[in-house]
């Protein structure tokens, strides 16, 4: 394997850096020619029900108040959950520039698999490759416009569409999420390796579902077990960026698809962290 690539470069078929001599070859897709994106940022985790999708469309909310122009891409193809948070029901349509994202109430742009759909539970029946390759359409048909930033919601894991978003789209950092328990603790670290394989910065970790407090007493109760992202965070020399309660009044919003009403500043520093990216 030499260097930049992710594969044995003597046993594969691509212009790689070892048979070339030079530098390794660039997989980037093009984005669609009317789209405009400054950065990409990817939401991981290295499994699921840990709150993704949550931290995604936060973040997203967040920096489209601060009047960024914000878009989401669901690259959770077998479990799209954006469109549901925001409350779309309007269905992409097509133009002679390529597809066009639905915009929430607020503004951000949103492309999911949901969106196609006829029915928003009807199953995703497909097989890895096709995933992957609706996941490089969503970057390279639909038409995005300018887009300070784009935050795509992974699906969990370390499979097929993360190397895809990772080789296809020009990553600038992703966002870990896990939530307090040993086991997602280990996942996390899993999570943190690929990063690194990918060469890939991590901008921080989020915890969700780190604790939650008494309504009665005030006081801060770890349901999942004491907290370990701060001993994570210290080896691998990344910052963590916030950690979300149990809330359910986020909860609630979520449900009822309103999740750009919600008051809270749970994720203060991921966001400073976003707006020092844009300033590189």
């Amino acid at each position: 394997m030499s260097e930049g690539c992710t594969h044995n470069c003597e046993t594969c078929s691509e212009a790689c850096a070892s048979r070339e001599g030079g530098a390794p070859q660039d997989l980037h897709e093009a984005a669609n020619p009317n789209s405009n994106i400054k950065k990409v940022i990817g939401v991981v985790s290295g499994k699921g029900g840990v709150g993704k999708s949550l931290v995604c469309s936060m973040l997203a909310v967040e920096m489209r108040r601060r009047a960024c122009n914000t878009a989401i891409l669901d690259a959770d193809i077998t479990g799209p959950s954006i469109p549901k948070m925001f409350g779309l029901k309007t269905r992409a349509v097509g133009s002679e520039l390529g597809i066009l994202p639905v915009e929430t109430r607020t503004g951000v742009k949103v492309m999911s698999v949901n969106l196609l759909l006829e029915h928003e539970t009807d199953p995703v029946v497909w097989r890895g490759p096709v995933i992957a390759g609706t996941v490089t359409q969503f970057w390279t048909d639909v038409v995005w416009g300018d887009v300070d930033y784009m935050f795509v919601d992974m699906p969990p894991g370390t499979g097929d569409v993360a190397l895809t978003v990772f080789q296809s789209l020009p990553v600038d950092g992703i966002v870990i999420v896990a939530s307090p328990q040993d086991l997602v603790s280990m996942i996390v670290e899993k999570a943190v390796k690929m990063a690194g394989l990918m060469n890939v910065p991590i901008l921080g970790l989020v915890e969700n579902m780190s604790y939650f407090t008494c309504p009665d007493c005030g006081k801060k109760i770890s349901v999942f077990g004491e907290s370990h992202i701060d001993e994570i965070a210290a080896a691998y020399k990344v910052p963590v960026l916030g950690k979300l309660p149990i809330d359910p009044g986020l909860a609630k919003q979520c449900d009822m698809g309103v999740i750009e009403a919600f008051e809270g500043n749970y994720l203060a520093d991921g966001v400073q962290a976003l707006e020092d990216l844009l300033k590189k």
